[in-house]
């Protein structure tokens, strides 16, 4: 669509479940505290995954660009395609103006998609939400077990099933 000229290259749209959404403007604290999480990832990560930030992911009917996800593989892996729900292990979205959009849709289309864990970091609520035991083939997709980390708890990194880091929220919240 942008080659035929229906969008200019510099416009913030993202695919979601088939539709084409404008991506909410970002402010200071959600810059900030993706600075901080991609910061972390990139120092606790095992060498064979890697930490991709506000880049596509090809899934079923939607191609979003989360804020970050955790892709297995090295750094020619994506040279070629973008990640699919099996290459993930952990999609965040940092939310501010987004949350509800974040909480409903993309949870939604995540767990669709069965990516294993989805993480929001919700500013509002101060407040890291961890979903996991994504339910695919339920009539409205969803994750069975939503776990909150609030200042002073840390948040486990988990990959293929191990924890991997423990990331302290007060370091990733405003």
């Amino acid at each position: 669509m942008i080659d035929a000229g229906v969008f200019r290259r510099n416009e913030r749209v993202e695919l979601i479940n088939g539709y084409l959404v404008q991506k909410m403007s970002r402010h200071p604290p959600h810059d900030g505290s993706l600075d901080a999480l991609k910061e972390r990832f990139e120092k606790a990560l095992p060498p064979d995954w890697r930490c991709r930030v506000q880049s596509a992911l090809t899934l079923a009917e939607s191609e979003p660009e989360p804020d970050l996800a955790i892709a297995r593989g090295d750094s020619r892996t994506y040279f070629t395609r973008h990640p699919n729900a099996t290459d993930l292990g952990t999609v965040i979205e940092v939310s501010d103006s987004s949350l509800d959009f974040d909480q409903i849709d993309k949870l939604a289309m995540y767990a669709l998609n069965d990516v294993p864990e989805y993480w929001i970091v919700n500013i509002p609520d101060r407040q890291i939400e961890v979903y996991t035991s994504p339910q695919p083939t339920a009539p409205e997709p969803h994750y069975s077990v939503r776990t909150d980390y609030r200042v002073g708890k840390s948040v486990p990194l988990v990959l293929d099933g191990r924890a991997v880091a423990a990331i302290p929220t007060a370091d990733i919240l405003p």
